[in-house]
């Protein structure tokens, strides 16, 4: 219904690629806490990095339905954090094309979809993550140049990345969003520091803490107007919250798929766990999951792609769907793990790595907490 042939044949494509170049290497990558930068460039190769962004920049149209083919694929290679840095960019790039200047996109553009430049987005302070308006990293006008000084955290691709798309406060403090922002700032501006940081899950992805003293950034690299960074660092959101959406409901399949894989090979008693009752149960409560997620993130996709009905209500279904596909990937890693007993607790499998990073997934892109908030807003409750 959703998918023509040139969705499949992407599919193709990316499978080849993720069991070649991604699979065989998820666990030692996790265990080393990054992947060689060389993958950038490979997945630059099959089109990966540019899709959806325009043709004169070198990218590939493409529907948001695309974003849900390589969300499938990437998940086969049971690693979010290999995900998560690979793809950094899709988080950074939307701003850049809806509000940078022409020179700016002709500068970045090519050389992130080939995979020779790594980008990332900087928002996320220690002082807050979900409450943009409240942010404090100001640039102050000197001159032809803006002088930033703040620190962002949990960036994704913080440490490898050379070009950042950085929330500031251009207007006085306490402004809140009228006086936000966006600027580039590249890796090797004087006084931008960068220090890695270590996480629960998604070890393979490079995150860090980066800090900013007096960095002189000029004033050409502002990223639409001056205070008026709230509206684009929004452009991208909800197509961001699609895109985790469906990641967590791919992971969810993995988690099932080496479920039935494990309860089909392990016996106990005499008897393959599959043939358990109780194992088959839980087998069908994660697929009744996956189903009812995959059936609302493809509905939630095409209203999306083709702005069909209401623009507030759209936003709360996604949100809405963010969680429920998130709390999808709760039970299934859980249940995975169960079923695989010790087993599924060892490191080096799929289903342990999945488990442990289920709440950056919960929290990532907006936490449960934030998004039932704006959802009953835009619904009028």
């Amino acid at each position: 219904m959703y998918y023509t042939s040139e969705h499949e044949q992407f599919r193709a494509a990316l499978r080849k690629f993720v069991d070649r170049e991604i699979a065989p290497y998820a666990n030692e990558w996790d265990e080393a806490g990054g992947f060689p930068r060389e993958l950038f460039l490979k997945a630059g190769e099959i089109g990966m990095l540019g899709l959806g962004y325009p043709e004169e920049y070198g990218g590939t149209p493409a529907d948001i339905l695309y974003q849900i083919v390589l969300a499938d694929e990437l998940a086969r290679g049971g690693s979010g954090g290999v995900r998560a840095s690979l793809i950094s960019h899709s988080i950074a790039m939307p701003t850049v094309v809806a509000a940078g200047p022409e020179w700016m996109k002709e500068y970045l553009l090519p050389s992130v979809i080939r995979g020779e430049k790594i980008a990332a987005l900087a928002i996320t302070e220690p002082s807050g993550g979900s409450d943009v308006a409240a942010l404090r990293t100001s640039a102050v006008r000197d001159g032809d140049d803006y002088i930033v000084n703040g620190e962002k955290t949990f960036i994704t691709s913080g440490i490898h990345a050379d070009f950042f798309v950085v929330a500031v406060r251009t207007g006085p403090a306490g402004a809140s969003a009228q006086g936000l922002s966006l600027l580039l700032i590249e890796r090797d501006t004087p006084g931008f520091s960068r220090s890695p940081l270590k996480k629960m899950g998604w070890w393979a992805s490079d995150t860090a803490h980066l800090r900013f003293e007096d960095c002189r950034v000029p004033v050409r690299n502002l990223i639409g107007k001056e205070h008026a960074g709230f509206p684009a660092m929004m452009v991208n959101f909800n197509k961001e919250r699609i895109g985790l959406a469906a990641s967590a409901c791919a992971f969810s399949r993995v988690c099932l798929d080496d479920a039935v894989d494990w309860t089909r090979q392990r016996s106990t008693f005499g008897v393959p766990l599959i043939e358990r009752q109780v194992i088959r149960h839980k087998l069908v409560d994660m697929s009744t999951r996956i189903e009812c997620t995959r059936a609302w993130l493809e509905q939630v996709a095409w209203r999306y792609q083709h702005e069909n009905g209401d623009q507030k209500a759209l936003s709360a279904q996604i949100a809405m769907l963010k969680i429920f596909a998130t709390q999808t990937l709760q039970l299934c890693a859980d249940q995975a793990v169960q079923m695989m007993g010790g087993m599924g607790f060892m490191r080096g499998t799929r289903v342990e790595r999945i488990y442990r990073e289920v709440k950056v997934n919960m929290i990532g892109g907006g936490s449960e907490e934030i998004l039932k908030d704006l959802a009953a807003r835009q619904l009028g409750f």
